[in-house]
């Protein structure tokens, strides 16, 4: 049988039969443990995946092998053994929620995002969620991130959940795809959701007042069948993604407008931080390119974490 992974709870998988859409609880063929997977986990959410009924138990299942992966997305593992963790597979796109308060997401985040989900070949969608809540000075700071990221060519949208705003667009937009939903913990992701389908009831928790972050609602990535069409995949706040064994020139060709712009610089190996006649370099000096975006090119060049860096913008 073929099915696809919903969720992971250790050594068991939740697999949905992709006929009948049964679900089985399924342990990994103890073969298929050590085949030589380079992450943390073998299998992610939203894996194709082979298996078999277990003959003393229907509802029990042992998956035997794992179809090939049309794209995937990972970050960093905190796990020292090992290089990255797989947080789904199989997207037809991916979906960035981010807040300008409550809590505050930076740009040096939205930005490590981006490039991991253009390295691995997801179409991004940028949400800014919560715009009810927005000051006169973060409205102005909406209009330079939303002008900034749609120059690029990143779709932007604006939600908020409370006052309904934008839901429309964010259901069409998940209708009939399979769709990673990620963001800070905090900013509305579960709420959100909720809102457009209403009996999937995520747990949803508030940000905390003591330090402005968010609550840890979702542990573990799952994939949730919505009624509308599609599947959503929800996952953990997750603090930051990296681009994992990438040469330091190949970190350029994630951020498409300054890609665009190096073909006409004077070294075709450019890193575009010293070098003369740099294309970027002149770009940026001429306004064309967003201050907090090359910023962030050089964090990812410099291997930083994320930078919590804005406009010049007072809150």
């Amino acid at each position: 049988m073929i099915g696809v992974v919903l969720k992971s709870t250790g050594s068991w998988y939740v697999v949905r039969e992709n006929t009948t859409g049964e679900l089985y609880e399924c342990r990994i063929k103890g073969k298929l443990r050590i085949a030589g997977i380079k992450s943390t986990n073998p299998l992610a959410v939203g894996d194709s995946v082979r298996f078999e009924e277990e003959e003393t138990a229907p509802e029990l299942g042992v998956i035997s092998g794992i179809e090939t992966r049309k794209n995937y997305i990972i970050r960093k593992s905190v796990n020292l053994s090992k290089r990255v963790h797989i947080i789904a597979a199989n997207m037809d796109q991916a979906l960035l929620v981010t807040t300008l308060a409550q809590p505050a997401t930076s740009t040096g985040f939205m930005d490590r995002f981006l490039a991991t989900a253009e390295a691995y070949n997801i179409p991004a969608v940028i949400v800014f969620n919560k715009c009810d809540v927005y000051t006169e000075a973060l409205q102005v700071e909406l209009e330079y991130r939303k002008a900034v990221y749609q120059s690029i060519g990143y779709r932007c949208i604006e939600t908020s959940a409370t006052e309904g705003l934008g839901l429309d667009e964010l259901k069409g937009l998940l209708q009939n795809k399979t769709t990673l939903l990620s963001g800070h913990s905090g900013v509305g992701k579960s709420t959100l959701i909720n809102a457009v389908e209403p009996q999937l009831q995520l747990r949803t928790a508030a940000v905390s007042t003591s330090h402005n972050k968010g609550q840890h609602t979702t542990t573990y990535a799952e994939m949730h069948a919505l009624g509308f069409g599609g599947d959503i995949i929800d996952t953990p706040g997750i603090k930051g993604f990296g681009l994992v064994n990438m040469e330091k020139e190949e970190i350029s060709h994630f951020f498409p407008e300054i890609f665009a712009l190096s073909t006409t610089c004077r070294f075709h190996n450019c890193l575009h931080v010293n070098e003369p006649e740099c294309a970027v370099k002149n770009a940026l000096n001429e306004n064309r390119i967003a201050p907090t975006r090359y910023e962030s090119y050089i964090n990812q060049l410099n291997d930083h974490d994320e930078t919590t860096h804005y406009r010049s913008t007072e809150y």
